[in-house]
């Protein structure tokens, strides 16, 4: 595991050094949903500093078993509003918020624990059914929304392309996602700041940093081949 992830590190730093980016500017979040405490352990022990988790009640389970462990949690599958409550005392960055009824319920929790929530927003730019996420012509206004509301704060943007077996077929999601972040950074909504892209998994992590992503999501390419 150690490997992969050392070379998993290199290739992010050749890929960002190639198209005249800070290396430093892109975050590795480690995919860590199915995978046991211990081996997470080891992972923070190799130098991860970025843990994503797609299930709450996994994450509270690992959170509590590794509370002494310095790492960054971060959620990134599918929330119910109804698992909001849990989500605000667990992890330090949402990437999945694609509606006002979520946003919502994550800011009332969020004030009851006198939190601010960072919280990217899903947009579903391939519009496919299968998947969440706001489509591209709402996401403004969702922006706009979700800005009035004090205790979330939106950082940026996540998207999942379709699955491609050729990596280079994603890049024109991956640079849709950075338009639509750069057309609504131009309006200037006030409490709003779009810094993080998130985007790229294990198949096509490094187009997306070609195409401006700081956060990539990478989970089998470290730890193998989940069962």
């Amino acid at each position: 595991m150690i490997t992969r992830l050392q070379h998993i590190k290199h290739r992010i730093k050749k890929t960002a050094e190639a198209c005249g980016r800070d290396p430093e500017a892109i975050r590795l979040v480690v995919v860590s949903k199915t995978i046991s405490a211990d081996r997470v352990k080891e992972a923070i022990e190799a130098g991860v500093t970025d843990l994503g988790e797609n299930y709450v009640q996994e994450a509270r389970n690992k959170f509590n078993a590794l509370a002494a462990y310095p790492a960054s949690w971060h959620f990134i599958g599918h929330l119910q509003s109804n698992k909001a409550k849990y989500a605000v005392r667990l992890f330090d960055l949402i990437h999945s918020v694609d509606t006002m009824k979520l946003a919502r319920e994550l800011h009332k929790y969020s004030e009851k624990i006198n939190k601010i929530q960072d919280i990217l927003i899903q947009v579903n730019i391939s519009e496919e059914n299968s998947k969440s996420g706001v489509y591209v012509e709402d996401t403004r206004d969702l922006v706009k929304q979700i800005s009035l509301l004090k205790h979330v704060s939106i950082k940026g943007l996540m998207t999942m392309p379709p699955f491609f077996d050729a990596p280079e077929k994603a890049r024109s999601y991956f640079s849709a996602l950075r338009n639509l972040r750069d057309r609504i950074v131009d309006e200037n909504i006030p409490n709003v700041c779009l810094d993080e892209l998130s985007m790229g998994m294990t198949g096509d992590y490094e187009v997306a940093i070609e195409e401006g992503a700081t956060l990539v999501r990478i989970g089998t390419a470290i730890f193998g081949k989940r069962s």
